[in-house]
């Protein structure tokens, strides 16, 4: 069974948390960075994952 844990992912231009995802913390150790749309911006920013 895979240690996957939820974590939220939050726009670095406008601070809102628009997105939630999975991350296998074992294989991935570093935090998840994303290129996704912001709503609230209207543009393709960078999402990083937040604690």
């Amino acid at each position: 069974m895979a240690k996957d844990n939820r974590v939220i992912l939050t726009c670095t231009v406008c601070l809102s948390r628009n997105y939630s995802t999975l991350r296998n913390k074992q294989t991935h150790t570093q935090r998840l960075e994303l290129k996704k749309f912001c709503k609230k911006c209207g543009q393709h920013t960078i999402h990083k994952e937040t604690k």
